[in-house]
């Protein structure tokens, strides 16, 4: 018998097994260390947001460069 069930449900940890984790996350990194890895992770998060604002923003000025010139050869 077959159970349709979505693949990323499967995916997903549950309550006992994120449990694990911390404490695995605990005993290989300690107490101390948790505070600096969060802090690195979420300064490589927010230069990651940075750059693709500044990617959309090229991309987009790009498009209205384009569209200008577009109209002008019109």
């Amino acid at each position: 018998m077959m159970v349709n069930t979505p693949f990323l449900l499967l995916a997903m940890p549950g309550g006992w097994e994120l449990m694990i984790i911390v404490l695995v996350v605990l005993l290989l990194f300690g107490a101390k260390k948790i505070p600096e890895l969060a802090r690195g992770m979420g300064r490589g998060i927010r230069e990651f947001k940075e750059a693709s604002r500044e990617i959309k923003k090229e991309i987009e000025s790009e498009a209205d460069e384009l569209k200008k010139l577009d109209q002008e050869n019109s």
